[in-house]
């Protein structure tokens, strides 16, 4: 981490924080939602409608969670001073994609090449 400023590397763990907190208050809004009480009154319309939003929202809610751990991992790694590094070639990652996607776990050479080979 040391390309990165103490004042950089507080700002992305403060807007992990802030996101981390947002995630956590949507997720247990969620949980509390009535829609996610089991439905027996209404037609069979009704039904599938009220299980296409649970599906949504299912989904939604997944994806989330696995935000949270890549939250989680970037938070750890910020306390272990490895934050900021690609874990593919080991290169430091620019504080300009970090603050556009601080969760990233690597440079953008190394996620354009992932993402050019993920099919073979």
């Amino acid at each position: 981490m040391k390309h990165l400023s103490k004042e950089q590397v507080e700002e992305l763990k403060e807007d992990l924080i802030r996101q981390r907190k947002k995630l956590l208050d949507h997720l247990n809004e969620q949980i509390k939602d009535p829609s996610n009480v089991t439905f027996e009154g209404g037609d069979e319309i009704d039904r599938a409608d009220l299980e296409e939003e649970r599906y949504i929202t299912f989904r939604i809610t997944g994806r989330e969670a696995r935000l949270l751990k890549k939250i989680d991992y970037a938070l750890d790694k910020i306390e272990l001073g490895t934050f900021g590094i690609c874990e593919m070639c080991g290169k430091e990652i620019p504080f300009e994609r970090l603050k556009a996607r601080p969760v990233t776990t690597m440079c953008i050479e190394c996620k354009e090449y992932e993402e050019e080979h993920e099919d073979e």
